[in-house]
């Protein structure tokens, strides 16, 4: 949403806008750019000459903001659907799509098209630290050289691996890449945000099980990401992870599109061979060849996967890999995706915005590659709405078997039992029922030459940078 308002002022209009709690780092940008804040979801905060409510889905009926809008016959619209109508028309969209990495691979493929002189437009579930912001709209390009296009595919045809090959979209349309996230839209629409977006190029990361408070089963989301399917042309493309099992079955429902799977896999069109374990440098294969070679910052093999979708994509509209991926070396992701604040007493802090085993265990699995035998500690905080129903309860151990110890932040609304987990980590583990107890805990915990890992998709009441200033 806080992205959806850096487009809307940047389209000319005055923007103001109302949250539960706005804090860094989409507070700091939306004040940069002049939009009003306010705090708490009351009536009085949207002004009376307001010409249109754009309404995130975190809100429901019974919100006072809500029933006030309704009440008035106010013109109301959702974040994706806004999106649709006012800035996608003429411009050719690239989606990320996926449970775990669309923060991380959105942020990546708008870097690469920069790179490679497209000035794309964006739109980021976070502030990206090479733009400095999570969305603009971006600029017209010249026309993308390459080679005629294969006819669509007939109706319900699943493309073979490799259909397509070597072939990029002609156009002369501006580009932009969305994070397309399978979350409901609004409370007046349940579909997923990214059925809005009507994308040329796709990207399929990834297919687990999330979002318990509104998805009954894993079925129900593949349901989902095969409406996004449905609403990619015959002349755009797949990029799909070529080794999740979830999005095979997604596509055997039906497919109308060319696809390239991409992977570890050496048979699949794009696939990647480690250059360094903890994936701070890998090579990128296109049909078996070596085409270019990655050397960055990021860590773990679920961003390598991220970077090679990335590079897929690009290469979908016209882009040379061996071109950009040289410039993927000065790449500095996204804020909060193991995003290091700072070191104090030989400690070094990091935040990541954690919201699932699988993504936590990838992130630790990373970070022990680098550091090697260093000691991990984490701080964790169940914030996300399948965490909290404990639809994530038995997996989140095993997750956190790679640290050394953890402070787990059980609140006392939890509606699960924290001890459980607790009993389960391998490592030293403690709960704690607030902020300022997993801090004075990790005070006793955190020594000298540790890795103190904060996560959370939540503003962690300030905790990480709490913390730094603690030790400083």
């Amino acid at each position: 949403m806080g992205g959806v308002a850096a487009l809307a002022r940047e389209l000319g209009h005055q923007v103001e806008g109302s949250d539960q709690a706005v804090y860094p780092p989409m507070s700091t940008q939306l004040e940069t750019l002049g939009i009003s804040l306010s705090q708490g979801y009351l009536p009085s905060n949207i002004s009376v000459d307001c010409d249109e409510v754009v309404v995130g889905n975190a809100l429901s009926r019974g919100n006072p903001a809500v029933e006030a809008v309704l009440d008035a016959g106010r013109r109301y619209t959702s974040g994706a659907q806004w999106l649709s109508e006012q800035v996608l028309p003429g411009r050719d969209t690239l989606a990320v799509a996926g449970t775990h990495g669309k923060t991380t691979t959105t942020t990546i493929l708008a870097y690469l098209l920069q790179a490679a002189g497209r000035e794309p437009g964006f739109l980021i579930g976070g502030v990206a630290e090479d733009f400095g912001v999570s969305a603009r709209l971006g600029r017209s390009i010249a026309v993308v050289a390459g080679k005629a296009l294969p006819p669509s595919a007939p109706a319900g045809h699943l493309p073979p691996a490799g259909e397509g090959e070597d072939v990029s979209i002609l156009s002369d349309r501006p580009l932009f890449v969305v994070e397309a996230d399978e979350y409901d839209t609004a409370f007046f629409d349940k579909r997923s945000k990214f059925v809005h977006y009507r994308p040329l190029v796709a990207i399929l990361n990834n297919l687990e099980f999330d979002h318990a408070d509104i998805f009954p089963d894993l079925a129900a989301i593949q349901r989902q990401f095969h409406h996004l399917v449905r609403t990619v042309p015959g002349r755009g493309r797949l990029i799909v992870n070529g080794e999740d099992e979830h999005l095979a079955e997604v596509l055997a429902m039906g497919c109308w599109t060319p696809v390239e799977r991409f992977g570890f896999d050496p048979s699949l069109e794009w696939s990647a061979r480690l250059v360094q374990q903890d994936g701070s440098a890998f090579a990128v294969l296109h049909r078996g060849r070596e085409v270019a070679t990655v050397e960055w910052s990021l860590l773990g093999r679920h961003n390598v996967l991220n970077g090679l979708a990335a590079l897929a994509a690009a290469h979908a509209v016209g882009v040379d890999p061996a071109q950009v991926a040289p410039a993927l070396a000065g790449f500095h992701s996204v804020k909060r995706r193991m995003e290091v604040i700072g070191q104090a007493q030989g400690i070094t802090i990091y935040d990541d915005f954690a919201h699932h085993p699988t993504a936590i265990h990838t992130t630790l699995e990373g970070l022990r590659a680098k550091v090697g035998d260093a000691r991990i500690v984490v701080a964790m905080e169940p914030r996300s709405n399948s965490m909290r129903l404990g639809a994530h309860s038995d997996a989140l151990a095993p997750s956190l078997d790679i640290a050394d110890a953890v402070v787990f932040l059980a609140r006392p609304e939890l509606p699960w039992d924290a001890a459980k987990v607790i009993d389960a980590v391998r490592g030293d583990a403690q709960a704690v029922a607030d902020a300022d107890a997993l801090l004075a805990r990790l005070g006793e915990v955190a020594r000298a030459g540790d890795h103190v890992v904060f996560m959370s998709n939540g503003g962690f009441d300030g905790a990480p940078r709490r913390f730094l200033a603690q030790l400083s």
